[in-house]
């Protein structure tokens, strides 16, 4: 017979609330947004299915809303839960990059690359503009392609970040095909990039690469 203590630590909302949200699990975690499950597939089974099924929580929260709903239990309404969750996350991101030195905090910016761009089943490329501090002014999607190419004109990337008086840029764009290694045209358009935005005075700072759960830099490559 259990105990009511063990009855009470196999519920995630109460693990919560008596040792804070650090001591749980990602499938508590997960559990708890959930709040309920469906008959005969509690809250906390429902979450580790879906972990299962996604193959972890990062692979999770990059997924698109289509695919969430589509799990057992989970249907439209806790699909747009859990992405209005991960837009939070996304805005809060957005809001630590805008006070502090984006270069600083590295693993911000990868978990908010990660969070915009790792669902998109187009390739995109982004620009993130800051300031002399390194604090970020803003983020626009540049460029929209499809799944095996897109097309940047650096001319167009110049006037963006002239418009935001930026100091420094960091670029981004996204592999669908799920392998995150630079192509030779990504280094190519890097260094074009690179190249013009010096004739005006702003920094190229680094270029990501995204493909699910994978974030390359080509800073840390030694590529820009």
């Amino acid at each position: 017979m259990r105990t009511r203590l063990t009855a009470g630590h196999e519920r995630p909302r109460e693990r919560l609330l008596a040792f804070g949200p650090a001591a749980l699990t990602d499938a508590e975690l997960l559990a708890v947004m959930l709040r309920t499950g469906s008959r005969g597939h509690p809250a906390l089974a429902m979450a580790r299915s879906l972990l299962a099924r996604f193959g972890g929580l990062t692979a999770l929260l990059a997924a698109g809303t289509a695919d969430i709903r589509a799990q057992r239990g989970v249907g439209p309404a806790r699909a747009a839960e859990l992405k209005a969750m991960v837009e939070l996350v996304r805005r809060a991101l957005v809001e630590e990059a805008a006070q502090r030195d984006a270069l600083a905090s590295p693993e911000a910016v990868r978990d908010y690359l990660k969070l915009t761009l790792a669902p998109l089943p187009y390739e995109a490329f982004l620009g993130l503009f800051l300031d002399s501090q390194n604090r970020l002014l803003a983020a626009r999607e540049l460029f929209r392609g499809t799944l095996a190419q897109t097309s940047v004109y650096p001319r167009e990337v110049v006037k963006a970040a002239l418009a935001h008086n930026a100091a420094g840029v960091i670029f981004a764009h996204n592999h669908p095909s799920g392998v995150a290694e630079p192509s030779r045209a990504d280094e190519l358009l890097t260094a074009s990039l690179k190249q013009a935005l010096a004739l005006v005075d702003i920094r190229t700072l680094d270029h990501f690469v995204v493909a699910g759960a994978r974030v390359v830099s080509f800073a840390e490559r030694g590529l820009l």
